[in-house]
Formats: structure tokens, C-alpha cells, sequence
């Protein structure tokens, strides 16, 4: 069993693999932290709970120590109002206006797998491979129950939190904070992890050692954000890839989150993730509940590295229940950067036709394809193929592909509105906007309002009788602006702060219901890029375009900082042209190659410009990829060279019984003088024999991870090595 209850100390003892997680009930029905960390055999840890007086730390009337106090107390789920100063889990005020809360331990219950909530993205599991513990704590005043969920999975080093809040009184409650995850540390050693960025350089790893008070990141747009993904990691000053401690939180969410971290003054650290209070509110009528995200926690005593294997696999094998999550993705030519809006049916044909032979598998008709789709202006919403630009309909471009031996995808931006669209005439109030305000338009559009059920099942027709009718194997799903004049007329007066949240729900009701119709065909996630790259929608869509910046360089940092929490083959990356149209940097297209083919793969380019010895390189690249695409899918992943602490960059991925490997080094700005250097590899079996095909040559696992490789000095900014590894 991985989740015991001792009774003799009234100990809950989790165990996730190489994990412990220890919670005490203390004798006044709070629940009380002990220990995360390394796994440890069984025991009692009650003396880890200490008791001291504290200045200004108030105490209970019912503590039965003298100076216990909720302000020191190492907490599972603190509230506000009646002695702790630190951030709440959450806040709720009550019909006579008072926000004082006091919910203590009623029941548990321990039960063998995980429940599977509809429509609302989260970690998988059954009898087999995971536990849960549904703790259930009341606040008999105000006649309300709250529930903590705890899924332990017993082969990862994986921990998942989420949180119940039920009304049995018969007077609403509104609910005006509500986190996922609150974790208490006993000490603030640590350094303070998050992936920051911007559209076209998203998820850079930043890192910077906790201060007194509060560190966070979050997002107010109504997505989880280009700027701040939902994840942080507290880790040892000392912490590096292969060692040390580090904690990991990824919150399974795709709208306004927050996550922070807060020391106090006593240099305990609280971490806390969830849907973002900011403009959040919600009423709990009597009788309903309210189900907060999941949370999910990752403990490494072995680096970095260990972190983002632990979190690969989670999100691999116990995320998305589609048909893709493991499966073999197709090689694609995206007609975006080939065309943008400028294309008609012979355009479309000699792409299609210029693709063939090349070991391409699918082509995707991204925007423009639509009822006079001529810029980003207009008909949004009226997804009816333009006759202008394609007279023969949709069938003669599905059908040019079939005779090519290619699939087809398509592109579609189901949330999205434009002003100039037959949608609009016909339904203007269908676009988010507040009472006697103008709108705010990004990208020249506006955003559907998915609080309304009307809206949801619009999109959910139209998308599923064009599905139905044409041949598609391959969907992108953009969204490329965020929301502002957050307001709905569906909404009463008193619930428009439930408006973020429930967008986000409609978005997973139209979601779910649209992949469940059509599981053979492949959904990729995007908004604008990587400004929704979130465990929620992989769940929805098993890969994501990372970024619309195509350059090699920049993608280096990109797949780099998003491999911290994500899974390569979660992330497309696509081969494009130089110079490279968002910073006009020229690279190698080697160079270009390497950095895509170790994420989902494709091409962003039009290939009738193409040289022959191109073309001949894209055969061979492709041929390649296929080979290797086994070790995409499923194999470790290593950080050798980060591009963030200097000019070079490194990564390599093995499989899991060890018995192949990848290894990609980059350089991206040569220089006089430099020296032999060396990289050593990881992940290896010591004891194995290794030929690298590139060098001709064998080594033993141990040399290579443990003297190293020399590698060759390249002349030319933006150079690469790759280096194919076998038993």
C-alpha cells in the first residue's frame, strides 16, 4: 500500500516510489505537515512538530499547548481569520459578511486507484498503479465541508493534490479563494525556479534564491500565458541536473493561475498553486460543491534531470486518455510560413506535390482558408471553405494529398470571433464585451463568450459536421489573443467573477466533447505559439507549437526551459527557412534539423523553393527521424549544455533499457581559440558497450559518462553535432 494511516501517532504515511509525504492529525483536528522529501521507512515523526513561543503568534482557545499557534503551525490547508498571517489556501465569506473559517478533521478514506472527473483535465491512474486519500474536514458553524484529495503513485515520484469544497448550509457561500496545493517547509534554503517569456520566446528558465516574503508567478489573461507558465520548483542553492534536492508544482490548468512562494519570519517556506483569486470569485449554492484544478508535486533528490524524467513520464503515460498521448506522430509541412494568407487552390497543389517524396507524412492548410480570409481581419467564426480561393472545394486539396501519399490537417480557431464575419451580424452578443464599453481587439478580433452553453454548442456543431464531412487527420487549435472586457450577460450581477473559470470549463466541455467524437484524429494545441502550454491542454491535444519563433537558436532556449516540465514529444518544432522570418537570423539547415527532430517534427517552409540538395537533406533527415522517433516518444531525456549560461547547448536522449541513445551539441557563436571541449554524457548503462555510428568508433558507457567526449572544434556560428549512440 502506498498511503497508510498509523494510528498509534495519527500519522498519514504516503509513499510515491522513492518519495515520502507525512501529514500528522494533531489532537485539536488540524492537519499538520511533517515531512516531504526521501523515502523513510515507517515511523513516527510527531516530534518534528515542535512547540515554541512565538511573539504576536496567536493561540487558539482550544489549543491544548500552550503556545501552539496557527502562525507557526506547518499547515495542509490553512485559512484566514483566526491566527495565521501567511497566504491562505483559501477564503470564503459566509452570508453575514464574516470570512472566519475553522474546518477540522471529520473522516478519511483510502482507496485503490483514481476517480475520473468528465470534462475536467487530470492525471490518470487505476487499481494498479496509484492510491488516493480523500481526507474530509467540516466547519460545523458555517455547516460546510471541505475535502483534500491525495493521489499517490506508487512506480513515480509523484504526489497529486486537489481540493472539494461542499455547502450543506442553506445559504450560499461564496468562495473568494480556492488553491490547489499549499505546502509548508520548514526552511527557506532554496532557490526559487520558473519559466518566463514572452510570444516568441516562451518558457526561459529563470532562477533566483527566495527572499522574505512573497515570490510568485502568475496570469490574469484568461489563459495560462506566454509570460508565466503554471509551474515553479524550489531547489537547493547547490541543486544542478544530476544533483541535489528540488521540489517541482505544475498546476493542470489552462486559465488565471498563481503560484508563489512565501517566507516568513521564521524562514519556513509556504508553496501554494491554484486557479488565481485575482478577479475569482464563486457562489456555492446549498447542496453544490466545487472541485479546484489539480495540482501535481514532484520530489528529486538527484537534480534537475531526475525532476523533469519524473514529471516526462507522468505526463507520457498518465495524462491525456487520447490515442496519441504514446503514439507515433506524423512528419508535417505546415502551409503558414509557405503561404500565410497569399495562397489559392495551384498554390496549394504545388506545395502538396513539391512535398511528395520527401518522407513528409501530412499536410496542414493553416489560416486563410476560410470564407474571405484574405488577412487578420476578418471571418473568424464562419468556418465555410472560400470559394475564391479554392473553387473545387476543400475535397480537391484532401484528395491532391491522398494522391501524394499525404494526409491532411487543418487549422482552426474555434474561440475566437472577428467583427467582419457572418457570426458577428448574426450573433454580436456572442463576443465577450462589457455593458456601454468599446471592445479591446488583439490580433483585429474578439473572443467567443464559452460561459454561454448556446456558444459551446455552436462551436461543438460546427466543428463536428466539418469533421464528419472531410477527411482530416490533424487539427491546430489556435487561440491567438487573451481576454479583456471580462464580463457576461449570461452571468448574473453577483457571479461575474465567476466569468475566467467558467470560460475555462466551457473550453474543456467543447474540448473533450470534440476529441471523445474524433479519436483518430490528431489535435495539436496552440495560441500563438506556446501561450497555452499547460498540462490541461495536453491533455486535450498530446502536442503543442512550442513557439511561433522558428529559429534554431531561439528554439535551443524554448525546448530547452520547456523540457523542465514537459515531454519532447509534447512539443512541435518545425523546420523553416532563412532567413528566419520572425528574427531574421540565418542558420545551417542542419542546424535547423537538430533542433527540431528531438521534438514532434515537421516543416514550416514552402518546398517548391527548395535546393535539390535540400531536398536530398530533408529525405535523409526524415528517414532519420522515423528511426530515432521511438527515443522521442519514450526515452530520458538529459540537459548536457545549457544555452542559458553561455554559447553552446547540449541534450541527449536514451532509451530505457539503455540500449540507445541520441546526443545533439550545438554552438552558437564561434570564437578564436577555443578550447578541446568535453561532454560528458549521461544516462548510460557503465557496463555496456557503445558504438557512435557518426565516429566509427566504441565505447564503454563508463568513458562516455565519465571521461567524457572530445569534441571537434567548429568553425561557423550556429554549428551541430549529432551523434547516434548503440549497444
Amino acid at each position: 500500500m502506498s498511503i497508510k494511516f498509523l494510528k498509534d501517532s495519527k500519522t498519514f504515511f504516503l509513499t510515491a516510489n522513492e518519495t515520502s509525504y507525512v501529514f500528522k492529525l494533531h489532537e485539536n483536528g488540524r492537519i499538520l505537515s511533517l515531512y516531504y522529501g526521501k523515502r523513510l521507512p515507517e515511523c513516527d515523526l510527531s516530534q518534528l512538530f515542535y512547540v515554541e513561543p512565538r511573539s504576536f503568534a496567536p493561540v487558539p482557545a482550544d489549543a491544548e499547548e500552550e503556545f501552539f499557534s496557527l502562525d507557526t503551525a506547518p499547515q495542509e490547508y490553512p485559512f484566514f481569520g483566526n491566527g495565521d498571517f501567511r497566504s491562505p489556501a483559501a477564503m470564503l465569506t459566509f452570508d453575514n459578511g464574516s470570512i472566519v473559517c475553522d474546518f477540522r478533521y471529520i473522516s478519511h478514506e483510502i482507496k485503490k486507484g483514481k476517480e475520473r472527473i468528465p470534462f475536467f483535465p487530470q492525471t490518470t491512474g487505476t487499481k494498479n498503479d496509484c492510491e488516493t486519500l480523500v481526507i474530509t474536514l467540516a466547519d460545523n458553524t458555517a455547516k460546510a465541508e471541505l475535502k483534500l484529495y491525495y493521489t499517490v503513485f506508487e512506480n513515480l515520484n509523484v504526489i497529486t493534490r486537489k481540493v472539494e469544497f461542499i455547502n450543506n448550509s442553506e445559504k450560499p457561500i461564496n468562495i473568494d479563494r480556492a488553491l490547489s496545493l499549499s505546502l509548508d517547509l520548514p526552511d527557506s534554503n532554496f532557490d526559487f525556479i520558473n519559466l518566463f517569456g514572452s510570444h516568441c520566446k516562451e518558457r526561459h528558465i529563470e532562477r533566483i534564491p527566495l527572499h522574505h516574503g512573497i515570490q510568485s508567478v502568475e496570469s490574469r489573461r484568461g489563459a495560462s500565458g506566454h509570460t508565466n507558465n503554471p509551474f515553479v520548483a524550489l531547489a537547493r542553492p547547490d541543486t544542478t541536473e544530476e544533483n541535489g534536492e528540488v521540489y517541482g508544482f505544475s498546476l493542470i490548468y489552462s486559465g488565471n493561475h498563481l503560484c508563489l512562494a512565501e517566507v516568513d519570519q521564521f524562514e519556513t517556506v509556504r508553496v501554494q498553486c491554484g486557479i488565481n483569486p485575482f478577479d475569482f470569485g464563486w457562489q456555492l449554492n446549498s447542496g453544490e460543491s466545487f472541485l479546484t484544478p489539480e495540482c501535481v508535486m514532484v520530489y528529486s533528490d538527484s537534480g534537475l534531470g531526475k525532476l523533469s524524467r519524473t514529471f516526462h513520464d507522468l505526463y507520457r503515460n498518465n495524462l491525456s486518455p487520447l490515442k496519441y498521448r504514446n503514439a507515433s506522430r506524423p512528419i508535417v509541412i505546415n502551409s503558414w510560413e509557405a503561404a500565410y494568407f497569399d495562397f489559392d487552390e495551384k498554390k496549394l497543389f504545388d506545395i502538396i506535390d513539391s512535398s511528395a517524396g520527401l518522407g513528409i507524412d501530412l499536410f496542414i492548410l493553416d489560416d486563410g482558408w476560410f470564407l474571405g480570409r484574405n488577412n487578420d481581419r476578418t471571418s473568424l467564426g464562419d468556418w465555410i471553405p472560400d470559394p475564391k480561393k479554392l473553387p473545387n472545394g476543400l475535397n480537391a486539396i484532401i484528395d491532391r494529398c491522398k494522391k501524394n501519399g499525404l494526409k491532411f490537417g487543418i487549422w482552426f480557431e474555434p474561440e475566437m470571433i472577428s467583427q467582419q464575419s457572418g457570426l458577428y451580424k448574426a450573433h454580436p452578443d456572442w463576443a465577450i464585451s462589457a455593458p456601454n464599453r468599446p471592445n479591446t481587439l488583439s490580433r483585429n478580433q474578439l473572443v467567443l463568450d464559452l460561459t454561454k452553453p448556446k456558444v459551446q454548442e455552436y462551436i461543438i456543431s460546427v466543428l463536428s459536421d466539418f469533421l464528419t464531412k472531410y477527411d482530416i487527420s490533424y487539427v491546430k487549435w489556435d487561440m491567438n489573443r487573451h481576454i479583456t472586457e471580462c464580463y457576461s450577460d449570461y452571468l448574473p450581477p453577483n457571479r461575474q467573477k465567476e466569468f475566467h473559470h467558467r470560460y475555462i470549463l466551457g473550453l474543456y466541455k467543447i474540448l473533450e466533447t470534440i476529441t471523445s467524437k474524433f479519436p483518430d484524429i490528431l489535435f495539436e494545441g496552440c495560441s500563438g505559439g506556446g501561450g497555452r502550454f499547460d498540462p490541461a491542454m495536453l491533455y486535450y491535444t498530446p502536442q503543442i507549437w512550442a513557439s511561433d519563433d522558428s529559429d534554431a537558436v531561439e528554439r535551443m532556449k524554448i525546448q530547452y526551459g520547456t523540457s523542465m516540465v514537459y515531454p519532447l514529444s509534447s512539443m512541435t518544432a518545425h523546420v523553416s527557412v532563412v532567413p528566419n522570418h520572425q528574427i531574421m537570423r540565418v542558420t545551417p539547415f542542419s542546424t535547423r534539423s537538430n533542433v527540431a527532430m528531438s521534438c514532434s517534427f515537421g516543416y514550416e517552409l514552402d518546398p517548391c523553393k527548395l535546393t535539390e540538395k535540400e531536398r536530398e537533406e530533408i529525405r535523409n533527415n526524415n528517414a532519420y527521424y522515423k528511426k530515432i522517433e521511438p527515443l522521442v516518444l519514450h526515452g530520458d531525456f538529459y540537459r548536457l549544455f545549457s544555452p542559458f549560461e553561455g554559447s553552446t547547448c547540449a541534450w541527449m536522449i536514451v532509451s530505457k533499457d539503455k540500449s540507445s541513445a541520441v546526443m545533439w551539441y550545438f554552438e552558437s557563436l564561434t570564437a578564436p581559440a577555443v578550447p578541446i571541449r568535453r561532454i560528458r554524457l549521461a544516462g548510460l548503462d557503465p557496463e555496456k558497450n557503445y558504438h557512435i555510428a557518426e565516429l566509427g568508433k566504441s565505447f564503454t558507457g563508463a568513458q562516455l559518462m565519465y571521461a567524457g567526449l572530445a569534441l571537434p572544434v567548429l568553425y561557423g556560428d550556429f554549428q551541430s553535432l549529432r551523434f547516434t549512440i548503440s549497444v
